[in-house]
């Protein structure tokens, strides 16, 4: 009997000693002395920062002018080259006028010749009058006279016209520049013949020292970006938008800030883009027409949380991060957040608050509700501007 109730005592604390060691384990992980392991902790601290985000851009000078010839003709000269820099009305081709000149020296002709008719009209009045007032002859002669001077005057201010006319034809052989620009490209050389109904124009002419930047933004984006800005209509908002950069294909800065100017007042229904254009002072031509680069542009937040991309996880476009509450157990927990140009951060919108302690890394051996050892660490600012994008 006593054995028997020995037996059933060692039973009854091994039992116990299960039980115990379940109970232990479920408290949190632990090492192989049992010790809850510790993991890198930040303290999570709000700081004022800018997000920059980039647009894709082609860029288009403020004016582009197709330039086409107004008589038909020989290229005769062309005067300046393909890219070159231009002045409003600098001389760009040069048509064979040989045959508008000529019609210039008939037209001359026949003003002299209507002059000579205007001349014989007024002797012929001068003459009639004297004898209608002595009613030698009648009244019908001078009406008649007068008649002949009318028309005479009349083919002299046509034949003047006609000079005009052939002159400004002349003129239209030299063909200049209608604004300041860059040249674009020259389909016809010397030798072809050219006229107002050509298909391709003569060349096109770029006034570059204004550029104008072409991108688009989604809907959600616009709205983001505009809702917090003062004015009350979109264009009163726009421009109270901070100054924009030009990203060029070498990934440099322009040098000169833009303004984003216009925004469409239609959203795209396949895209749900917005076409939105922005202007670049480009005085020294470094910017041509059909070149392509990025937008960037500032977003200024303040007191923004921001939190390391490695202290997330990211499931079915939805993140989480561990925080640690006052049992320094772990709760996962769901967070918004925006990316820009932050190299290894994001700006948590939603979910976190100042104060808030996020674990930092080894996340991925974390489970709800587990327990750690959390070794706090200060969190430090970002600098924006030197991030990558």
């Amino acid at each position: 009997m006593k054995t028997i109730m020995q037996f059933k005592n060692l039973s009854f604390i091994a039992i116990l000693l299960a039980v115990y060691s379940c109970s232990n384990s479920k408290g949190g992980q632990t090492g192989m002395a049992g010790q809850v392991r510790e993991y890198n902790v930040v303290s999570l601290q709000p700081q004022d920062i800018t997000l920059y985000k980039d647009y894709p851009t082609t860029l288009q000078g403020s004016q582009t002018v197709e330039i086409r010839p107004r008589v038909a003709g020989y290229i005769e000269e062309i005067m300046v080259d393909e890219g070159d820099l231009v002045k409003k009305g600098q001389v760009l081709f040069r048509l064979n006028a040989n045959d508008l000149q000529a019609q210039v020296r008939s037209a001359e002709a026949q003003v002299k010749v209507a002059e000579a008719q205007v001349s014989t009209a007024k002797i012929n009045v001068d003459k009639t009058q004297p004898l209608v007032d002595k009613n030698i002859i009648s009244e019908f002669e001078l009406e008649s006279a007068k008649t002949a001077l009318a028309s005479a005057e009349a083919q002299l201010a046509n034949a003047n016209a006609n000079v005009a006319n052939a002159k400004a034809n002349l003129g239209y052989t030299l063909i200049t520049s209608p604004t300041n620009g860059i040249i674009g490209n020259f389909p016809y050389r010397v030798g072809s013949l050219v006229s107002s109904t050509i298909t391709q124009p003569l060349t096109t002419v770029s006034n570059t020292a204004n550029m104008y930047a072409y991108f688009s933004m989604n809907e959600t984006e616009f709205l983001t970006m505009t809702q917090d800005l003062e004015g009350a209509s979109t264009k009163q908002k726009l421009e109270n938008l901070p100054a924009v950069d030009l990203v060029l294909p070498t990934s440099a800065i322009y040098a000169n800030k833009g303004k984003v100017e216009t925004a469409s007042g239609i959203v795209d229904q396949t895209t749900g883009a917005i076409n939105i254009r922005a202007s670049f002072y480009n005085p020294e031509g470094v910017l041509r027409s059909g070149s392509s680069g990025a937008v960037r542009i500032p977003q200024h937040y303040t007191n923004a949380i921001i939190i390391p991309q490695k202290a997330t996880v990211e499931i079915q476009n939805k993140h989480f991060a561990y925080t640690v509450n006052e049992e320094n157990k772990v709760v996962n927990t769901l967070i918004e957040v925006v990316t820009g140009n932050l190299k290894d951060s994001y700006i948590v919108t939603s979910g976190l608050k100042a104060g808030d302690k996020v674990v930092l890394e080894g996340i991925s051996s974390l489970r709800d509700g587990t327990e750690i050892k959390p070794k706090v660490e200060t969190q430090q600012a970002i600098d924006s501007n030197s991030s990558n994008q």
